[in-house]
């Protein structure tokens, strides 16, 4: 080998270097609950994480009927019962998120594993989805903050995971999603331009047929709506009480938490966290 043909494939693999993927760490199913998948510029490749937090489904509160609903929907997956797809959909900072987390903490002791995909990832779903088939393990795949823009055909690998294929997905895959939207498409005023009314029927046009189609192929829908008062009030409870510790929720936490509210334009679950950390932190100074 000359001397100039070193140089130069030496420095092609100087080049070729970035595009490479970092050193893997090898998920082990066995011990580790949740992954991310990540892309490079040759592929992907599952990373083993650790649960964020210990967050627990007692501290969600205010949305009772959704906890139930997804916990029994999972418990049933996990045991090998017919379970659905399941889209979270809904006002912001609610719990869609944080109801994910929580199932995780909670039901990891019991075979549950968690995969976390980007939506701008989702094209390498199937391929992810054919792998997870071959493992002895129930998955959750999950995609937090799902909506696709009018130009983007990412949807298009999602829908064919869920019920689009001949096979459909393997049974030991669910894929759980999170949305602000509930038919996770933009709906523009034009796509109503082609509905029609057929002998006193109304049938959308295709625009809406294609939008609707997609949030239809998740079997269990769940809403969250935006907290009122009360239920606003007695989660700033419980993390002032309960979880931070840090005093009694007396009339001028009450107060202060109300005008958090106002300030921030929202009663929510995760404005509720918001005010508790910050009125934690000033009794803390105080103390």
């Amino acid at each position: 080998m000359s001397p100039e043909f070193e140089r130069r494939l030496s420095h092609l693999l100087d080049r070729l270097e970035p595009m490479l993927p970092p050193t893997a760490v090898e998920v082990d199913w066995t011990r580790d609950v949740a992954a991310l998948w990540t892309r490079h510029p040759l592929g992907g490749r599952l990373t083993p994480i650790a649960p964020r937090d210990a967050l627990t489904l007692e501290d969600l509160l205010g949305i009772a009927r959704q906890k139930r609903e997804l916990l029994a929907n999972t418990r049933a997956f996990l045991a090998g019962k017919p379970a659905n797809h399941a889209l979270l959909w809904g006002a912001r900072g609610t719990g869609k998120s944080s109801l994910v987390r929580a199932l995780l903490n909670t039901l990891g002791s019991e075979g549950l594993r968690l995969i976390q995909i980007d939506r701008h990832d989702l094209p390498a779903l199937p391929a992810l989805v054919a792998e997870l088939a071959q493992q002895p393990h129930r998955f959750i795949v999950y995609c937090d903050d799902l909506s696709f823009e009018g130009s983007d055909d990412a949807y298009k690998a999602l829908k064919s995971v869920l019920d689009g294929t001949l096979t459909g997905p393997p049974e030991n895959v669910l894929l759980y999603a999170t949305s602000n939207r509930r038919h996770l498409l933009p709906e523009h005023m034009s796509d109503n331009h082609d509905t029609h009314i057929v002998d006193g029927e109304l049938h959308h046009g295709d625009a809406v047929e294609e939008k609707i189609s997609l949030s239809d192929r998740f079997g269990l829908w769940l809403a969250f709506h935006p907290f009122n008062q009360d239920a606003y009030l007695e989660t700033c409870q419980h993390w002032v009480e309960w979880r931070l510790g840090v005093g009694s929720f007396d009339d001028a936490a009450r107060a202060e938490a109300l005008r958090y509210a106002t300030q921030r334009g929202v009663r929510s679950g995760r404005a509720a966290w918001q005010f508790a950390n910050l009125w934690a932190g000033q009794k803390t100074l105080e103390a």
